[in-house]
């Protein structure tokens, strides 16, 4: 039966005062069927906060969630503003994911709570396509205000998760209000014919998105358009093969 007209004006008023408008309607789709299928409106919804780590503790992989993260960005319009702790992004591997440097404003902070500060400022602007910041601990109130702040700007946020030990990697499994939260590790490129290295490949696991399906993907690293691909073995596959879901929550 169709709700009544009494309550359908208040889901939309109850909509409006949430937000919860403004992030259905802009999407960024990953482009690959099985990844956008898990995601409420069929992408990575903009105007969000969204968590990325690495699947380790080590350096590899938290260089493959911040090339992830650069895809990301990289497939948005704008400048994107990058907040960092420490010294070691290498633009020219940004550039490679399609986050060309003059797209780029880095802003260097002592500690997560400076970081987040740039955050809320960057997406309160508005006119960036969107905001990056590296952070040890992330909170429910801090991230929820980064939520609320890129609502209302439509702005996409990512948190890029980085601990200098591991003990800190549980702070990872708290509740936060990020849409989605992502864990992205190292696997073996496909051999070539010849000498050389193919194709970057990472484990890309979606351990939570509201109102979607956790699953974890075999993919192809970001081109230099920012988009992943799907391994060449498992295009024809069934989609079951392509993604496995997962029990994990967070």
């Amino acid at each position: 039966m169709r709700p009544s007209p009494a309550i359908e004006s208040l889901r939309a008023q109850i909509e409006k005062i949430e937000g919860r408008g403004r992030r259905v309607q802009s999407v960024l789709p990953f482009g690959i069927s099985d990844m956008d299928s898990r995601l409420p409106s069929k992408g990575l919804a903009l105007g969000a906060l969204h968590e990325i780590a690495g699947g380790g503790n080590g350096a590899i992989d938290g260089a493959a969630a911040a090339l992830f993260a650069a895809g990301i960005a990289a497939r948005t319009r704008g400048k994107v503003l990058w907040v960092i702790t420490r010294q070691d992004l290498f633009a020219p591997a940004l550039a490679q994911a399609g986050l060309a440097p003059d797209r780029v404003i880095y802003v260097e902070a002592g500690n997560d709570k400076t970081v987040l500060a740039c955050l809320e400022e960057g997406l309160r602007h508005g006119g960036l396509g969107a905001v990056v910041g590296e952070v040890t601990r992330l909170d429910m109130t801090a991230s929820r205000r980064l939520q609320l702040c890129a609502e209302e700007s439509g702005t996409v946020s990512i948190a890029l998760r980085r601990w200098r030990r591991q003990t800190e990697a549980a702070d990872f499994g708290q509740p936060t209000a990020a849409s989605t939260r992502w864990r992205i590790s190292v696997m073996p490129s496909a051999a070539l014919p010849v000498p050389g290295v193919g194709r970057h490949r990472w484990l890309v696991e979606l351990i939570r998105a509201r109102a979607g399906e956790s699953a974890d993907f075999v993919m192809e690293a970001c081109d230099a358009a920012g988009r992943l691909a799907l391994p060449a073995e498992l295009v024809d596959r069934p989609a079951s093969a392509e993604g496995r879901r997962r029990g994990a929550s967070g």
